[in-house]
């Protein structure tokens, strides 16, 4: 099956020689969940407004669906809703009002049955008629998602779409992105809330001073680059590591009640066994063991930091 998202060799140069993305190449399918990370200035909203049709790029090639966000305008648009960070809307216009005109802009017939579902799954029916300067940060940040969806895009962009959104809302939020994917909707977001890609995305991509420094699938990158640690509860405190046990990457913590062996998960041997037996012929008894997997965030933290070395 195509790709409904293709990406191929997509440059941004602005006035003044700012790079700001370099020869992305990207595919994504049919109702994936794309987590795309990044820090501030990586080039992660330059990459979706070229894509939406704000910004021009200045090379390379973008098909949406199989249409030409250059040569096939307007049906590669229609494909895409976009829910931006800032949170601009009429601010004395109705909350349906709104959505309602979001839908006319792209000649969809008025739909109030439709509308009403968007709504009501984004927990907004109740202040259809409130004018949008009366609601809260997080409601506007649910009709900005509410107006993109609007007229049915086949992929719709999240870039920090919970940004300012309490919990318990923007756990509410990611139940609709659930729901839009399993009806075939295609998402691609950008959140500094690793644990929400960690969460939701099918894959993850990780984007840097303008370039695509990895795509992988979620499980597979953190079971390639993650390490793993194992931390045992000792029944009597250290002050220093023990000699015995020197030759491992091991860390004794501040109380000296714990110590902390990190290891290789794609090492053919994790060296437990030959650590435990070290310890136990150096008289360094434990009570208790846990282990633990390094979390998306230390992988992504990690990688950008390797890659400005």
């Amino acid at each position: 099956m195509p790709p409904i998202l293709s990406i191929q060799g997509l440059s941004k140069t602005y006035a003044g020689g700012r790079s700001a993305l370099k020869s992305v190449d990207l595919e994504i399918q049919k109702g994936e969940i794309f987590a795309l990370l990044g820090p501030n200035g990586a080039g992660k909203t330059t990459l979706i407004n070229i894509v939406c049709g704000i910004v021009t790029p200045s090379g390379g090639t973008v098909k949406v669906g199989g249409h030409d966000i250059l040569r096939d305008y307007r049906a590669a648009r229609q494909m895409v809703g976009l829910v931006p960070q800032e949170l601009a809307m009429t601010p004395f216009e109705s909350v349906m009002a709104s959505v309602n005109f979001s839908r006319g802009l792209w000649g969809k017939p008025r739909d109030d049955a439709f509308v009403q579902k968007i709504l009501t799954s984004l927990a907004l029916w109740d202040r259809k008629d409130s004018k949008l300067v009366t609601l809260s940060g997080g409601m506007k940040r649910r009709v900005l998602i509410a107006k993109a969806l609007a007229h049915e895009p086949q992929v719709l962009f999240l870039d920090e779409p919970t940004a300012g959104v309490d919990v318990e809302l923007r756990q509410g939020m990611w139940q609709v992105v659930r729901e839009l994917r399993d009806s075939g909707v295609t998402i691609i977001l950008t959140t500094h809330y690793i644990e929400e890609a960690e969460l939701m995305a099918d894959r993850v991509g990780v984007i840097n001073k303008g370039e695509l420094v990895l795509v992988e699938e979620k499980n597979e990158l953190m079971r390639k680059m993650g390490s793993k640690r194992l931390v045992l509860q000792l029944n009597k405190p250290l002050s220093v590591v023990p000699p015995q046990v020197s030759k491992y990457n091991v860390t004794l913590s501040a109380d000296g009640n714990e110590l902390v062996y990190t290891y290789d998960t794609k090492a053919e041997e994790s060296g437990i066994t030959r650590l435990l037996d070290d310890l136990d012929a150096g008289g360094v008894h434990f009570k208790d063991l846990q282990t633990s997997q390094s979390s998306l965030e230390e992988i992504f933290v990690g990688l950008v930091h390797q890659d400005r070395k």
